[in-house]
């Protein structure tokens, strides 16, 4: 029987040793001949461009998903929990301390908020009536008004989604990840600094979380395919303000 060298036999043991560790809960690469990929949907062995292509694609095909987490723009930082669809959407923004929940149905769209709002938005403490006969009601937002254009943007799935699923610079895969039990590949534009996207390989590839690029908010994705019902409040509960609404 030929002897093992005691050299090659002390570093078996230690490599052994070393594999069993276990590093941010992912084994040490190298230490295992499984494939990471094994029962995805193949997303994961893509080029990166094709894995953000395949992810706005199936991002587009879904009826609805729900958006939650930060969106800086303009100098604000607004964050939302909102559930949208292709005729409408609904959810809450948060915005400098003040909430407010939105609505829109098909075209139209509706805001709701306190009279703290309400004031607020007035730039003044003096008119404490209107903002009364507003508070707790839905606030039809006129098309043609600031407002509307400032917020209904939020309530847009297709306009949202395009706007924040492209990663900046140059593309690469960054490793296999898990969202909420979910795996995932992350996927991410200039090593980082312009945008990480994480995507599911589970089902189809869906947009998971992202990180949005030069620091402006952070967005988990749910919820896909799950469709939900908006419809127009109670009367009693709609207030048509007639003119250009107070907005912060």
């Amino acid at each position: 029987m030929t002897a093992i060298p005691q050299g090659r036999t002390r570093r078996a043991a230690l490599l052994s040793a070393t594999c069993a560790l276990v590093v941010t809960g992912a084994a040490l690469t190298g230490c295992s001949s499984e494939d990471p990929d094994a029962g995805t949907n193949g997303v994961g062995k893509l080029a990166p461009d094709k894995i953000q292509s395949q992810t706005r694609t199936a991002a587009r095909s879904a009826r609805a998903v729900r958006l939650s987490g930060t969106v800086a723009t303009s100098g604000r930082t607004y964050t939302l929990d909102m559930r949208l669809k292709e005729d409408g959407g609904t959810g809450s923004v948060t915005s400098k301390g003040a909430t407010f929940r939105l609505l829109r149905v098909g075209e139209q769209l509706y805001l709701k908020a306190g009279a703290d709002f309400w004031n607020h938005a007035d730039g003044s403490d003096g008119n404490a009536a209107a903002a009364g006969k507003l508070d707790g009601k839905y606030v039809k937002v006129p098309t043609g008004d600031p407002a509307y254009k400032k917020f209904s943007g939020f309530t847009d799935m297709d306009l949202l989604l395009d706007g924040l699923l492209t990663l900046h610079g140059e593309l690469a895969r960054d490793g296999h990840y898990e969202q909420s039990g979910v795996r995932t590949i992350r996927i991410t534009g200039d090593k980082g600094s312009g945008g990480t996207l994480d995507v599911s390989l589970e089902g189809k590839p869906y947009p998971l979380r992202l990180v949005r690029a030069g620091d402006a908010g952070t967005l988990r994705f749910s919820d896909w395919g799950k469709d939900f019902s908006v419809s127009e409040p109670a009367k009693g509960d709609t207030v048509d303000y007639g003119k250009q609404l107070p907005t912060s």
